[in-house]
């Protein structure tokens, strides 16, 4: 594949893997928060908006992580203070939050605002076929590298990141060791939410500059299919995302050659990563998963135990 293809799909897939390290990271503490089709369309629009007042695109991805990570919170408050479900309360706020950001965004719709400037890294630009890949993108396609690495190596790595595992697998036994489980449930709920955010506003100040109602097309919604499609695996659900981008620059390249298939080829991307997380599920991959410790690794997505249920301390 041509190096300028494989940076494409780099770039591309960048915004979406911020929303699914952010909902890992929320997921692996045991919430649930289904309000992200809605949070990044709504942080989307909140990062052009503040871009295009003030002219700086910093403080539009500060403001858009600072919302999401807000809609985010709202899940975790109403499961652990007003013991509401979570999945319920998803559902809602991303409704809400699709409605509020069109109904906010009307002025800005069409607009011309700042964008995210490619920035190549010196000496390493000039390596060949890997330089054009990895070193000549603008500072969010490099953020995402660094996350993927960051969010793995403190998950897996770190004390901090196993105990906020135990509190989504096992939420009781890490509260009986003094684990502040609910404590931790907000802060790492909060982190995920600003993740999700900064996702968003990277579709509006980078991918798709500007800001329109269908501006995300429904990317939080892959994203979580994404989630379980990693096994709530930072890296795996990264491989995910490149996966999704691929698809999506294949469809878009193939247009012009499919012209009766224009308007089938761009959600083609969509049922495509649906089918390919059914079938990764499927009893028979699974079962052959079991048998090879190496393809169980790949295949593997059990979710975290105590996955969407609150804990009460009584």
């Amino acid at each position: 594949m041509h190096p300028e293809t494989i940076a494409t799909i780099i770039a591309a897939s960048a915004p979406l893997i911020f929303a699914v390290l952010g909902e890992t990271l929320t997921e692996k503490v045991g919430v649930v928060n289904l309000s992200l089709d809605g949070s990044m369309l709504l942080a989307a629009m909140t990062g052009f908006a503040v871009a295009f007042m003030t002219g700086s695109v910093e403080l539009g991805f500060l403001a858009a992580a600072l919302i999401s990570s807000f809609v985010a919170l709202i899940i975790v408050f109403t499961s652990i203070e007003l013991r509401l479900n979570q999945i319920a309360i998803g559902l809602i706020l991303t409704l809400l939050a699709t409605k509020l950001a069109a109904f906010l965004g009307q002025d800005f719709v069409r607009q011309v605002g700042p964008s995210v400037q490619a920035q190549a890294i010196p000496y390493l630009k000039d390596i060949p076929y890997l330089g054009e890949i990895f070193f000549n993108h603008n500072p969010v396609v490099y953020a995402s590298f660094v996350a993927i690495g960051v969010v793995y190596l403190f998950l897996f790595h770190t004390r901090y990141g196993l105990e906020l595992q135990s509190s989504g697998e096992r939420p009781e036994a890490a509260f009986a060791k003094g684990i502040p489980v609910n404590r931790l449930r907000y802060i790492y709920t909060a982190l995920g939410g600003a993740l999700v955010g900064v996702g968003g506003a990277a579709f509006s100040l980078d991918v798709k500059l500007g800001w329109s109602e269908g501006h995300i097309a429904n990317f939080g919604w892959i994203a979580l299919a994404i989630v379980i499609f990693g096994g709530w695996h930072p890296v795996r659900a990264a491989f995910g995302c490149y996966i999704f981008g691929a698809l999506q620059i294949i469809a878009l390249r193939l247009q012009p050659e499919l012209p009766g298939l224009s308007q089938v080829l761009p959600i083609l991307p969509f049922p495509i990563m649906i089918l390919t997380l059914v079938a990764v599920n499927h009893p028979f991959i699974r079962k052959i998963g079991l048998r090879s410790s190496v393809i169980g690794k790949i295949v593997r997505s059990d979710p975290p135990a105590a996955l969407g249920r609150p804990f009460w301390r009584e």
